[in-house]
């Protein structure tokens, strides 16, 4: 077990500038708020009797917040209240107040049409932790408790894992009545985390769920509106090669997909494999988030099956990633085939291994704790 360092994600709001932040519940966006910003006022729609009032007068944000002594005002859960934007709306235009608004989902705003403030407010993503954020990282625990805050620091990850997916379900669909058929979908998370990383099949994830595949379609939204999982496009510009152009989809953290797929990804077995492709985009992302939101991230795929597991920006770097102490020439394959087709300026193997090293003219091999120090310092080249 290790201990948070510090959280990567930098937000400054000049006066009269507001942001939203999203992300999953239990990321660490709270304790966040209440160490970057002291002295704002807090309104919490998770407790039920502050949610009932401005559920039932919503013109109670503006009567007290009128006289604009307030520097920054936080509303938490933003979503369970969407009337609220309104009145936000009018105190930004008429007030120059200032608004960090925090959510888990964006689903029901989106669908009611809410007032999403027509670019008055910045749009921030928090994710789970990073490697860069905590003092030390043990790999096969962090492939059991995952990497939100309270699991990787928890002595009992798989009870508080347990215990998050049943709250996940409980609150967050349950409660935005996103979905009536909880059984359904529970059992449906089971078999995306399953398949967590894999080309995306609607027709084979809706048999094994045993629902249609419409309502796989629709399942796997509601996993994106509420920051659980991502789409990952392929690269579809080919000179010669025919591409695969289906998607693929991976959960956001590993903790909560070796969980959902009841499976123990030791060091050495292809669930490790798996899982460690799924940790190091999950870097990606944190990365994309952060510092560069124009990132490009997208995985190479012929039909051929020569196959790089991430394409960063305009072929800036190639990176393949292997869950092993020692890269072998049959892994280089995908690399190889994509350096034929495209100029790439920079090719990498994520690996075990101890020491970097030059493989092959242009491929270079980085252990995986080299390679995260030069995606967060900016050495990566992306």
């Amino acid at each position: 077990m290790g201990t948070i360092v510090k959280r990567a994600l930098d937000l400054h709001l000049p006066k009269g500038r507001s942001a939203f932040l999203w992300g999953p519940r239990r990321v660490g966006k709270s304790h966040w708020i209440r160490e970057q910003f002291p002295d704002a006022v807090l309104i919490d729609l998770l407790q039920s009797d502050v949610y009932g009032e401005y559920a039932a007068r919503p013109a109670l944000l503006r009567e007290r917040i009128a006289d604009a002594r307030h520097p920054l005002v936080v509303i938490d859960e933003v979503q369970k209240v969407p009337a609220l934007l309104d009145e936000v709306h009018w105190l930004i235009e008429n007030r120059r107040q200032s608004f960090l608004l925090t959510g888990s989902s964006a689903r029901k705003l989106r669908r009611g049409h809410a007032n999403l403030l027509a670019g008055r407010a910045r749009r921030r993503q928090m994710m789970p932790l990073t490697v860069a954020e905590v003092d030390r990282v043990d790999l096969e625990r962090v492939m059991v408790s995952g990497l939100l805050p309270p699991h990787f620091l928890s002595s009992d990850p798989v009870e508080d894992l347990r215990a998050y997916v049943g709250d996940y379900l409980k609150e967050e669909i349950a409660a935005e009545s996103l979905t009536a058929n909880i059984p359904t979908f529970a059992e449906f998370l089971r078999v995306a985390a399953i398949t967590s990383s894999e080309l995306l099949n609607y027709t084979n994830v809706a048999r094994e769920s045993g629902v249609s595949a419409k309502v796989v379609r629709t399942y796997f939204e509601i996993l994106e509106d509420t920051y659980l999982g991502y789409r990952i496009a392929p690269w579809t510009r080919a000179r010669s090669r025919r591409m695969i152009l289906t998607e693929k989809f991976y959960l956001f953290d590993v903790g909560v997909t070796n969980y959902l797929a009841r499976r123990q990804a030791r060091i050495g077995s292809a669930e490790f494999g798996k899982a460690f492709e799924q940790l190091i985009l999950m870097e990606l992302k944190a990365y994309q988030a952060y510092r560069q939101p124009e990132l490009d991230i997208r995985f190479w795929r012929t039909a051929s099956g020569f196959e790089v597991d991430f394409v960063l920006g305009d072929m800036q770097v190639a990176i393949e990633v292997k869950g092993s102490a020692r890269v072998h020439d049959g892994d280089l394959a995908g690399l190889r085939a994509l350096r034929e087709d495209h100029r790439v300026k920079r090719s990498v193997v994520v690996s075990l291994e101890r020491q970097p090293r030059t493989v092959a003219p242009g491929i270079e091999v980085l252990p995986w704790q080299t390679f995260l120090d030069q995606l967060w310092s900016g050495a990566l080249g992306v």
